[in-house]
């Protein structure tokens, strides 16, 4: 799973560098004197200016090149630069790049399936998402479906759970998210839809100049630390929670198939661990930059409010009718959703004991003073 026995050992010690010091540099190996000199050109999905998830990628490609003693460098591009953001697959798949850093909902217009290389909604937290891939054979089953798209597949970053977006207006009950345009996603798109709402998918760069002239309504991006950069509380002040769509939402590092089947095992390895690196290193900086953030917002007039009971039971019924209607029409949906709704189950057995018991306590121990 994700070659995990021959990996994971290099893995688990480059996930604690990563946290400890993801900027610091690798041991420089040995390198073989037949090791071939290689050069891959990364398009991102996404802005420089978006440093915690673009960077993901920048500290992706640094370790391969250190691993490598500077016999294989990656070169990343950021969005636009090469292809268009949303494009970053396609380039991918067609060998216009070797290889890109992107969210893999964005392209659940060619098959809903896609929607599991990110987060389905109502689906798997951050480190339930992790665990899936890694060690219990999610990454094989969605490799098995990215291979149709000549694409390889390796996780490349996570974001935690994120927030349910900006609003220009208070909404209390479903009956207001009638007719609302918000950008939203990838596949959360095809839930919000059947309450009416009326989904965009727009590049980051783009989002703020819909949201202030008012061609949307409302706009989700991740959370604190990226939505404060991209200034949306300056047009709608209404900020909820939580993000029900992404629960735990992973990045990928879609390579294309052919050059991942040329690579020697032993730089195939790298990839993976430096991956790696850049996964636990993404999710490290959300999780200590997002706190502050949050602060600094609502310190700017950002109205925080959480989703209401009866939206959130709606929109998890609603989401339950397309899981069984995309079933009964799509194979490969069914299996991974069957797959990874299993895996679910017996996560969220143990986490009501330990984990959720715990965080809760501290929780109201942290509001008591």
């Amino acid at each position: 799973m994700v070659e995990r026995r021959e990996v994971l050992g290099g893995t688990a010690a480059a996930a604690a560098a990563g946290v400890c010091a993801a900027a610091s540099s690798f041991p420089r190996p040995a390198i073989a004197q037949g090791a071939p000199e290689i050069r891959w050109r990364c398009t991102s999905s996404f802005p420089k200016s978006l440093d915690t998830i673009y960077g993901a990628s920048e500290v992706f490609a640094k370790a391969v090149g250190e691993m490598t003693d500077g016999r294989f460098q990656v070169q990343v591009f950021a969005s636009g630069e090469l292809v268009p953001g949303l494009q970053a697959a396609d380039a991918v798949t067609n060998g216009t790049v070797e290889c890109c850093h992107t969210s893999s909902y964005y392209y659940v217009g060619k098959d809903p399936t896609f929607t599991f290389g990110t987060n389905l909604p109502f689906g798997l937290n951050s480190r339930m998402q992790t665990a899936w891939m890694y060690e219990a054979g999610g990454m094989d089953l969605l490799n098995e479906f990215y291979a149709k798209y000549n694409i390889h597949a390796i996780p490349l970053g996570n974001t935690g759970c994120q927030m349910g977006g900006w609003f220009r207006k208070e909404i209390k009950t479903t009956t207001d998210l009638g007719g609302l345009k918000m950008r939203i996603g990838g596949f959360a798109g095809k839930i919000v839809a059947k309450l009416g709402m009326v989904p965009q998918q727009i590049a980051a760069g783009d989002i703020y100049a819909a949201l202030e002239k008012g061609t949307i309504d409302a706009a989700e991006w991740i959370g604190p630390y990226d939505d404060e950069k991209l200034g949306f509380y300056k047009v709608a002040k209404y900020y909820y929670y939580p993000g029900w769509w992404e629960g735990g939402p992973a990045l990928v590092l879609f390579v294309n198939k052919a050059k991942w089947d040329e690579l020697p095992v032993s730089y195939q390895k790298i990839v993976h661990n430096a991956a790696a690196l850049g996964h636990v290193t993404m999710q490290a900086r959300y999780d200590r930059l997002n706190p502050r953030a949050l602060r600094q917002l609502v310190a700017s007039g950002a109205q925080l409010r959480p989703f209401s009971p009866e939206i959130m039971d709606t929109c998890f019924r609603a989401a339950q009718e397309v899981y069984a209607e995309l079933g009964a029409q799509n194979a490969d949906f069914k299996r991974i959703y069957d797959h990874m709704v299993a895996f679910r189950a017996e996560q969220y057995l143990w986490w009501q004991v330990a984990e959720y018991s715990m965080d809760g306590y501290m929780i109201r121990s942290r509001a008591k003073g």
